[in-house]
């Protein structure tokens, strides 16, 4: 038995000699491994390709001062990554296989002086990094009387419009020193307002303030927007500098969707109302496409015959030819105000050849339930057959301007 355990001992021992010779045996063999890997590295190479390479990139900076600065730059890997397989870098193929380290040239000093052995593996275009320009900084028409920018925001569950007034530019006012504030409503209610801080001396002011307006679901979309923008001379006396008019029915306005939207300023119509009052929309023709487009934006001062939620106007635009009825289209019913703000569009087929017999006439209705449907007010506009003054410079206007849209102001009458 002794002699038994003895021999077993003796395998036993003999087994964890031969592993430990093996183990030591293949890390002898990894180091020498690794030692001629890193003479190959540093060993001399061929350099004319890679002065070839380094000179096209000294002439392409050369070649920079006199034209555009658009061009690819060389992406490579550093010498210290050699060692590696750079495969599947794109489209699975292998990008580098030759494994040949360029040097640095001797030529011109270029940017890849401090990359010495590195392996160009392709290139990057600056251009496609780029972020979009916002061009509503930068971007004024000729006549532009300043921008405003504000963000909107509808919680369901408490019915409240959150209203964030972030930023004015480009103010024009009347003096060469500029302290304004903006007035927010939320229409048709005119007499309430809320108001933002002044800001002195700027006309680029950054407001960056918020406001809430209790309003239902049910009537958010019935209501629109005015920010007006004042100045505060040193008489302590406000001017009127511009307004914003924006209507809620045509945005999705959710909880998790804040909208940030910028408009340009519109000077407000000091005037007084007409009698009848008044109307504003848009006209353009398309002469290619033979297209028509009416812009209905607001109307105001109009004579209601009873002021109430129940009470609805809308606006009816019909195409005439020759007195004859084409087509008509109409817009959405707005509730309980004298002044409804509509910013519609409609567009009819209309014939270039059609321009000197054809016309538009826009109806002002109201309507309550249980009862006739009332006419406020009506304007037409056309052609020297129809109509004069305003009505036949707007019409004109829109002809010679193809493709613009032309806005006017327009008094509405109670003939039919």
């Amino acid at each position: 038995t002794e002699q038994a355990v003895a021999v077993a001992g003796g395998i036993i021992a003999g087994i964890l000699l031969f592993v430990l010779l093996g183990i030591t045996a293949y890390l002898l063999w990894k180091k020498i491994c690794r030692l001629s890997s890193y003479e190959k590295l540093i060993n001399p190479v061929k350099t004319t390709n890679a002065n070839a390479i380094f000179q096209d990139q000294a002439n392409s900076e050369t070649q920079l001062k006199s034209t555009s600065r658009s061009r690819s730059v060389p992406f490579i890997i550093p010498p210290t990554l050699h060692g590696r397989d750079w495969i599947h870098l794109t489209n699975e193929e292998q990008v580098q296989e030759d494994r040949e380290p360029y040097t640095t040239p001797h030529g011109p000093r270029s940017s890849f002086h401090s990359l010495a052995g590195a392996y160009v593996v392709g290139t990057i275009n600056p251009d496609l990094y780029k972020f979009p320009e916002d061009k509503s900084e930068t971007d004024f028409s000729d006549g532009n009387i300043g921008r405003l920018w504000f963000s909107i925001e509808y919680e369901q569950e408490s019915e409240r419009l959150l209203v964030s007034l972030i930023k004015v530019r480009k103010l024009q006012p009347p003096a060469d020193s500029c302290s304004p504030f903006v007035k927010i409503y939320l229409l048709p209610d005119e007499r309430s307002y809320l108001q933002s801080k002044t800001k002195r001396k700027t006309l680029n002011p950054q407001f960056d303030e918020n406001f809430v307006f209790q309003v239902s679901s049910k009537m958010l979309l019935q209501r629109t927007l005015k920010f007006l923008v004042y100045h505060v001379d040193k008489q302590k006396k406000h001017h009127l500098l511009g307004q914003v008019i924006f209507p809620l029915k045509n945005e999705a306005l959710t909880e998790d969707n804040k909208l940030v939207i910028w408009r340009d300023l519109e000077k407000e119509n000091l005037e007084p109302p007409s009698e009848h009052g008044d109307i504003q929309f848009s006209l353009s023709y398309n002469d290619y496409l033979g297209r028509l487009t009416v812009v209905v934006l607001r109307a105001r001062g109009l004579k209601l015959q009873e002021e109430s939620p129940a009470v609805g106007v809308y606006v009816k635009v019909s195409l005439m030819n020759h007195n004859k009825f084409i087509k008509s289209k109409k817009t959405a019913t707005l509730l309980g105000t004298p002044n409804p703000v509509y910013n519609e569009t409609f567009s009819f087929k209309a014939d270039q050849t059609e321009l000197d017999t054809a016309s538009l006439s826009l109806s002002v209705l109201q309507t309550n339930k249980g009862e006739k449907t009332l006419l406020l007010g009506r304007v037409v506009v056309g052609p020297f057959m129809y109509t004069r003054g305003k009505e036949l410079e707007h019409w004109n206007e829109m002809i010679s301007k193809p493709k613009e849209l032309v806005k006017r102001w327009h008094a509405l009458c109670h003939s039919t």
